[in-house]
């Protein structure tokens, strides 16, 4: 198991060096010292990371430290399942980057609250929604799709492809009605928080 020790002196200081490194110490045991406000412990329980915070840990006490994480992780689980089971079943929601090289294929419906980068790939059967840009390539079978204009996207939606020239910079409905794509704007300002 790996542990990164931490003293947490600034809640910003804190919070930006879990932003940039979140990707090196993700899989790590946590180990804070210091105090632990309500948002760090909502930061935390976000970003999904496993921590302790004002624990000694010497060495001849390994085991019951795995079996505490261990609750933790399964807590983590049931919490999880609880939330996901709120969501309609075919729904899933991805609110990480996908990035280049990537492949996500999707039979249910998708809500994609991050963006597509370049050389990245989608291919649903379900509805989706992008929050952000798509600049990597999507092939959606679904309803409806629900995207902004994204110049550098390769845009397929049943098999045709949706040229960005008929896409604003606001949120977009694509769907298929009577065998004919009809792209429509949605005129109000969309807020995903």
């Amino acid at each position: 198991m790996k542990v990164l020790e931490v003293t947490l002196d600034d809640e910003k200081e804190f919070i930006n060096f879990f932003d940039k490194n979140y990707v090196f110490f993700k899989h790590h045991l946590i180990s804070i010292i210091g105090e632990v406000n309500e948002n760090i412990h909502k930061y935390l329980q976000e970003k999904e990371l496993i921590y302790i915070v004002n624990t000694v840990l010497p060495k001849s006490q390994k085991s019951s430290l795995k079996k505490e994480v261990q609750v933790i992780q399964e807590e983590k689980t049931i919490e999880k399942k609880e939330q996901i089971k709120e969501v309609k079943d075919n729904l899933r929601v991805i609110d990480t980057l996908v990035r280049s090289g990537q492949e996500l294929n999707i039979s249910g419906d998708l809500l994609l609250l991050n963006r597509v980068n370049s050389g990245a790939s989608i291919n649903i059967k379900g509805n989706l929604i992008v929050t952000q840009i798509v600049e990597g390539s999507i092939r959606c079978y679904g309803n409806f799709m629900m995207l902004k204009a994204s110049p550098k996207a390769n845009i397929i939606f049943h098999d045709v492809e949706v040229e960005n020239i008929h896409l604003t910079n606001k949120l977009n409905r694509v769907e298929l009605k009577n065998n004919e794509i009809i792209i429509t704007p949605v005129l109000k300002e969309t807020n995903w928080g």
